[in-house]
Order: structure tokens, then C-alpha cells, then sequence
């Protein structure tokens, strides 16, 4: 065979193997872009952002509210942080949300991804009406319920002694001193995290959650008997009610139930 001919044959098995070697390598990037778009769901999201799902279908990754948080808060997720390329985050420990009064990262999205009544009373913004996620104690590392004295979250909560309460219990192992342990409010804590970015320990012993990992969910089978209320819950439930309202029955007759709620 001609030199001439060698070379061509070994130009174009060379060609090949860089094309294959190239197409790998696309594959493996295309395979790590899918994998940062199904990342991680402990993601905290800006304030008034829609469920997780309806977010990530409706934000176009514009970043305006990023550019509106006055205290940096906000990034956009970047290959490596372990979430959907492009969209909006914050990081407690880092830098929390502090609530700005006017809320500026909500009314410049284009798409409302992020939803302006989410975070309104009457036409007016309010902070109580937050709902990024929720603070959860770990108390096996908490040092308050050690029966150290440290009150650092409850005076880190904007919403003070609203969103956190302190539970006063007197400490049997050295019969002196008292717990202060801090307990937190779900229906009240707005998931800023100042608690999470305040709490001493080396891994924040109070962290937030998305509200759909740290809330636990009842069914609609189930509803508080006494407030009307919460048979808005009973809509579809496909099981038989049960309620916790007993006053209906003597106590004797309720053990003697079955263990059946009416």
C-alpha cells in the first residue's frame, strides 16, 4: 500500500476516534446538565415562589431577582451546585433572606415564578406571609438542649418569640440550672434562616428546610373536629373521615373504639 494511502487511511481513523472521543465526552456533559436539572429538592427558593415543579417549568433564568436582592442573598445555580442549572437560590448560612420590607426580588419577575400575592395582606407586602420553607432543630446537637445557655436563633428571628419560642424546663442532672430550648412555630416561621446563619454551632444545629421535606402531612381523612376550617381539607378524600373531636363520647367508650376517631 502507498505511503500516501497510509497516511489518508491513518488521517481518517484518527478523525473517527476524535469524533467518537468528542461524542463521549458530549454525552457525559449532557448526562451531568440532566442530572443538575433533577438535583437536589433541598433548594430554598426566593420569596413567593411557586411549588417546585411549577418554578423550575416557569422561570426563564433571567436572573432579575438576583439583581433586585439588596443584601446578595440570591445566585443563580451554577454546574456544580447540585441545582437546576440557572435558577434562583440562597444559601441560610451564607447569606439569609432579611426580609426586606418591600420584598424586590417578587414584583420584577416577568413570569411570575415568583407570585406577588404570595407575599401581599391586602394589597401590601408582608413579611409574615413568607413562606420559603421551615426551621428544624436538631436537638442532639442544639447546646441548648445540653443545658447550655445560648438563645442565639430566638434573638436572630425577625418575628421574635412569634416564629421561635423559648421552653423553660428545669435541668434534673445538675438541679440548678434551666433549659431555654428553642422551639419553632411552623405555622409562623417564614424560612428567612437568620437562625440558621446565627446559630453557633459548627453545623447549624436550627437549619431551614423546603416546606415539602420538613412539613409532615396528615391526609384529608383526617381533620381537627373543632375548627371548621379544616374541613376545606375533606375535598376529595377518598377514605373514611376520622376526626379528633371526642365530646360526642364518654372516655370509656372511645378506648373501647378500636382505636376510631369520631
Amino acid at each position: 500500500m502507498k505511503k500516501q494511502e497510509l497516511g489518508g487511511r491513518r488521517h481518517f481513523l484518527l478523525s473517527m476516534a476524535r469524533g467518537l472521543g468528542l461524542s463521549a465526552m458530549g454525552a457525559l456533559v449532557w448526562s451531568a446538565y440532566i442530572d443538575e436539572i433533577k438535583a437536589s429538592p433541598l433548594v430554598l427558593r426566593p420569596p413567593g415562589a411557586l411549588d417546585e415543579d411549577e418554578f423550575i417549568k416557569s422561570c426563564i433564568k433571567c436572573g432579575l431577582c438576583v439583581e433586585a436582592c439588596p443584601y446578595d442573598t440570591l445566585f443563580l445555580a451554577a454546574p456544580g451546585d447540585n441545582k437546576p442549572i440557572g435558577t434562583p437560590f440562597f444559601t441560610p448560612r451564607d447569606v439569609p433572606c432579611y426580609m426586606c420590607e418591600d420584598i424586590p426580588c417578587v414584583p420584577v419577575c416577568p413570569t411570575g415564578s415568583l407570585v406577588e400575592d404570595y407575599v401581599k395582606t391586602d394589597g401590601e407586602f408582608d413579611i409574615k406571609k413568607i413562606d420559603i420553607g421551615k426551621a428544624v432543630v436538631d436537638t442532639s446537637s442544639c447546646i441548648a438542649y445540653w443545658g447550655i445557655q445560648c438563645d442565639a436563633c430566638y434573638r436572630a428571628c425577625p418575628l421574635l418569640d412569634e416564629a421561635i419560642k423559648l421552653e423553660y424546663s428545669s435541668n434534673e442532672r445538675t438541679g440548678k440550672h434551666a433549659f431555654l430550648k428553642p422551639i419553632v412555630d411552623m405555622e409562623v416561621c417564614t424560612g428567612c434562616g437568620l437562625c440558621e446563619r446565627a446559630c453557633i454551632t459548627d453545623k447549624p444545629a436550627i437549619y431551614v428546610l423546603p416546606n415539602e421535606i420538613a412539613l409532615g402531612k396528615a391526609g384529608s381523612h383526617y381533620i381537627k373536629g373543632w375548627d371548621k376550617d379544616d374541613e376545606k381539607r375533606l375535598k376529595g378524600a377518598k377514605n373514611e373521615v376520622k376526626t379528633t373531636d371526642l365530646s360526642s363520647k364518654s372516655v370509656l367508650d372511645s378506648l373501647n373504639d378500636d382505636g376510631d376517631l369520631y
